[in-house]
């Protein structure tokens, strides 16, 4: 009996654990995954659904999707300001930096307006690839973060595509406007890492 009584009093504890271990990406999706549950339960009901997530949930993966590879993005865009050895490459990261910059500001309002809650940090993948990007020194940098640059604008722009019919028109227009920007930093990106080998 007093082990199942211990047993229930360390339950609460090992779930606080275990949610204290989620990144700033994984609150936002469960937040976003709450909402939605509520959202659905009050259309079930009839109720109405105000202040509850305004769109569908690979909608919302997708922007708080958006907005881990933008922060990274301007960190990222930061680093390589201070670090890269070539000229272009610095350039380039400037270009990181003021683009990620704006289309942040316009997804922050994007998702206040769709009641979507977006991350406060970046993921624990992308802080692992920036930590190990900033131990690079010299052209080995260089190489490394336009390495980074092309495979991550390739990323992103697969799922842009995917959302270029999003049923939310705001949505939709945010990708659509975004997406010639990510083209052109994928080019740029190639035509750099190109001149560098």
């Amino acid at each position: 009996m007093k082990k199942t009584v211990f047993i229930w009093l360390l339950l609460p504890l090992a779930f606080a654990c275990n949610t204290q271990t989620k990144d700033s990406t994984e609150q936002a999706d469960s937040a976003n995954e709450a909402k939605s549950d509520t959202t659905q339960a009050m259309m079930d009901t009839a109720a109405s659904p105000s202040g509850a997530i305004a769109v569908d949930e690979p909608t919302s993966k997708f922007l708080v999707d958006v907005a881990d590879v933008s922060m990274t993005e301007v960190q990222l865009g930061q680093v390589a300001r201070e670090k890269a050895t070539n000229q272009r490459v610095k350039d380039f990261a400037n270009m990181m930096v003021n683009d990620h910059t704006n289309a942040s500001n316009e997804l922050k309002t994007l998702a206040a307006n769709k009641n979507v809650t977006l991350p406060t940090s970046v993921s624990e993948d992308h802080q692992k690839k920036m930590d190990d990007l900033s131990k690079k020194t010299g052209e080995d940098f260089d190489k490394a973060y336009m390495d980074m640059m092309e495979d991550g604008h390739e990323s992103a722009i697969r799922d842009f595509k995917k959302n270029t019919d999003n049923k939310d028109a705001d949505v939709k227009a945010f990708v659509d406007k975004t997406l010639p920007t990510l083209q052109m930093h994928l080019d740029s990106a190639k035509a750099i890492k190109k001149a560098l080998k």
